[in-house]
């Protein structure tokens, strides 16, 4: 009898100490709040795409392709390898109407080839999971704001970098989410796509980016997209600051 108890006690001591220290070890690292105890990064960058009514499906997967493709550019590696901490972290989401945004690609360490090409089949592989509903850049900007807040990454810089073929048509008005967010120390650049808007350009230059040396390469149609991209990645993880809003695509 006494045995058996003391093969019982064994038992349930060696269970709980399994409980205590190797099931721990076993579970994913949660990240901790934004800004503390995170890693070091030069940027934190959101990237948020247009999913709305406009934007036939062979147009969002020209979106698609043109970041992954971006990121497996050695041009845009050899710009995060300038930085301070030589590696950023991004996160993707795409967007239609105020309160409708799907995160795609969560937070993420770009690093080095493996982490650029890790990064990038994840944006191949993130289904649309939004279609109409309006054009809300000002509920982009508002969640982008968030996801910038909740990062757990310590970046030199934030930015926001906001895709789309339209002008604000729901929500607040695109300038004043703009202005709250550069108030917090935010950058806002755009991409504006020309093809259903002509004048997109000039709307996205007074009412959508902002901040020290923000920027916005207009292009004319999605066929341009992924060079355009490309620039724009480069140019917004490099140190280097655009002096002028406008970097005109051609």
């Amino acid at each position: 009898m006494n045995r058996w108890l003391l093969a019982k006690s064994a038992a349930a001591l060696a269970a709980a100490l399994i409980f205590v220290f190797v099931l721990p070890a076993l579970a994913p690292a949660q990240p901790g709040p934004a800004g503390r105890g995170g890693r070091d990064v030069d940027v934190n960058l959101v990237l948020a795409i247009d999913a709305s009514g406009s934007v036939e499906e062979d147009r969002f997967e020209l979106q698609k392709r043109g970041f992954a493709a971006a990121f497996r550019d050695p041009k845009v590696l050899q710009a995060i390898r300038a930085g301070n901490n030589r590696s950023i972290a991004v996160l993707m989401f795409q967007w239609t109407g105020p309160p409708l945004q799907e995160v795609m690609v969560p937070w993420t360490v770009v690093s080095d080839e493996a982490s650029a090409y890790r990064l990038a089949a994840m944006i191949e592989a993130s289904p649309r999971r939004l279609m109409g509903g309006g054009t809300s850049i000002s509920g982009a900007i508002d969640y982008a704001v968030k996801m910038l807040a909740a990062s757990p990454y310590r970046g030199e810089r934030r930015v926001i970098d906001i895709s789309g073929d339209g002008s604000n048509n729901l929500g607040r008005p695109a300038e004043q989410a703009r202005d709250e967010a550069v108030r917090s120390g935010i950058r806002i650049n755009g991409l504006p796509i020309l093809e259903v808007e002509p004048d997109l350009d000039e709307y996205f230059r007074k009412n959508v980016i902002g901040g020290t040396a923000a920027f916005s390469i207009p292009v004319k149609n999605y066929d341009q997209f992924a060079e355009a991209i490309l620039r724009k990645l480069i140019t917004e993880i490099s140190r280097q600051e655009t002096k002028t809003p406008t970097l005109a695509f051609r």
